[in-house]
């Protein structure tokens, strides 16, 4: 019968004890004694006192058992969407930047679509169309409650563009902020493009192609600064050495303009004015060796190394902001056309309006056109306006040539990470494999390369990429990206607590860059053509 808990204790207790005795002993011995009970079968005595002697064993030092962060990732077997190669970023994360992103950036970059498609209603005129746009609405809206009432992410529905299996494969059961943070917030982007793409006349609208369109009428310091400079091709002058010597310096340069231009992305300068963009686009050359100091993690001299020593390559980028930075890696291509560094340059963008300001077909068209034929800035001079126009008509001859060309796979617009790039698409690997460089610009990109999750700021970058460094043919691979977000690798071991003290904030500023380089598996990699 039970009597409460003191019976109860009486009936089953036991003491276990760790008595380190004798620590020179040799031995390890392990002695039970048991108290009498009233019952004789043997399994119902209950041991009294255990007594472990480890004689051998050294003494327990303090911190023992304080163990850092794996200096390596999981292996490739065990990695998934839901577990990262280290622990994901997830919205829930109060001290991440993830949580910041879910909570108040995402919808208020929603908000700001939402009135962008309130304005081209009130400037239609047939009800057709009107009424299909208000249907476009009504899903934002129930899009934006999702997103604030943390709701579950529901499956996409199928619209015709053959990436809903990939985005219902996984997370569900999962909301908005217990997905890892790179998955909801590129579903998000889907959900809005599904906004869209159920309608009968808006299939195509760019929420966001108003906002890209006016930030780089807003750079006309910057972008005058590059094309009085850049607008004559190149010239050839001096020896050979000479001319090395003034092609590194020029590539130097080029790079990093072509890392800064990546600090004006629209989904995280939400307020940004017009003096705050002017000084985020210096290109002058006091301005780049004052913010060289702020790579913390610098592979430039190898990848000048490796790019000055080829001829006739092909260069690939893996686009990242449209209006000014994809100015600037524009720039960048026509130099290394002109220098006979490549022969062909791929674009790769994006199918959909993706992270506010990524570039999408509607977007390269439109800058180079505006470049020719625009009169975006009437408050230059016409010197200026020519060197502009002179650009323009040769990047465009050189589409018309192949020797620049426009591409964008579905894969790109997926919430997979880049360590997937090989299963899901082995397509694109396949293509990559084709090119001497791969160039992945910006934060969402360098987020995609190394998984977006907890991984040691040591870490070497090919570690962090892991199939994208490791796997048979993999191409060289660049990173220019301005730190915009948690993840950061490739940096000293030292540094990263070092700025955690001294600036807190410094992941998310844009202040701080990383150029960094992995290079790749050339055995495996197809032979030229």
């Amino acid at each position: 019968m039970y009597n409460g808990p003191a019976s109860l204790i009486h009936s089953s207790s036991f003491w276990l004890s760790l008595l380190f005795q004798n620590r020179h002993s040799p031995s390890l011995s392990l002695t039970m004694t048991s108290t009498p009970t009233t019952k004789s079968h043997p399994s119902a005595k209950a041991p009294s006192k255990m007594t472990l002697n480890l004689g051998n064993l050294p003494p327990r030092k303090a911190g023992d058992f304080k163990k850092e962060a794996p200096a390596w990732p999981r292996t490739p077997s065990r990695v998934n969407p839901n577990q990262p190669p280290w622990p994901a970023y997830r919205g829930y994360h109060e001290y991440s930047f993830a949580h910041a992103t879910m909570g108040v950036r995402l919808p208020t970059i929603l908000g700001k679509a939402i009135n962008d498609v309130w304005l081209t209603l009130n400037q239609e005129y047939d009800e057709d169309r009107i009424l299909d746009l208000l249907e476009c609405i009504h899903r934002m809206d129930t899009l934006m409650a999702d997103l604030q009432n943390n709701a579950t992410l529901r499956p996409i529905v199928d619209d015709g563009a053959g990436d809903v299996a990939l985005w219902n494969k996984f997370f569900r059961g999962k909301d908005f902020m217990n997905a890892p943070w790179l998955f909801a917030e590129a579903y998000k982007y889907r959900r809005l493009r599904e906004c869209f793409s159920l309608s009968k006349y808006w299939v195509d609208y760019d929420v966001f192609f108003r906002q890209k369109c006016d930030t780089f009428s807003r750079s006309s310091q910057a972008v005058f600064e590059l094309s009085t400079r850049f607008h004559e091709p190149a010239q050839v002058n001096g020896s050979a050495a000479d001319q090395a010597k003034k092609n590194r310096l020029i590539f130097l340069e080029l790079t990093q303009i072509c890392l800064w231009g990546n600090s004006t992305d629209l989904s995280l300068l939400i307020d940004m004015t017009e003096e705050d963009i002017k000084k985020l686009q210096s290109t002058g050359g006091e301005h780049l060796a004052a913010t060289e100091k702020n790579i913390l993690g610098n592979d430039l001299d190898k990848l000048a190394d490796y790019v000055l020593s080829l001829k006739g390559a092909r260069i690939d980028f893996v686009l990242d902001n449209a209006g000014f930075e994809l100015y600037c890696d524009l720039v960048y291509a026509d130099w290394l056309i002109q220098s006979g560094i490549a022969s062909t340059v791929v674009f790769h963008g994006k199918r959909m309006p993706w992270f506010v300001s990524d570039v999408t077909k509607q977007d390269w068209n439109w800058l180079l056109n505006i470049c020719v034929h625009g009169n975006l800035f009437p408050e230059v001079s016409e010197e200026e306006n020519n060197s502009l126009r002179e650009m323009g008509r040769r990047w465009k001859q050189y589409e018309k040539e192949g020797k620049w060309k426009y591409e964008s796979h579905p894969f790109w617009s997926t919430g997979y990470t880049f360590w997937h790039l090989n299963s899901e698409s082995p397509d694109l690997w396949i293509e990559l494999q084709s090119s001497d460089l791969v160039i992945f610009k910006g934060d969402l990109n360098h987020r995609k390369l190394t998984y977006d999750c907890h991984a040691p700021p040591e870490t070497p970058f090919p570690v962090a990429i892991g199939p994208l460094a490791a796997d048979e043919g993999a191409p060289p691979i660049c990173s220019l990206r301005t730190i915009k977000s948690d993840v950061v690798v490739g940096i000293p071991k030292e540094l990263g607590p070092k700025l955690d003290e001294e600036e807190p904030g410094w992941k998310i500023s844009g202040k701080y860059a990383v150029v960094l380089l992995s290079p790749g598996d050339p055995k495996g990699r197809p032979a030229a053509q």
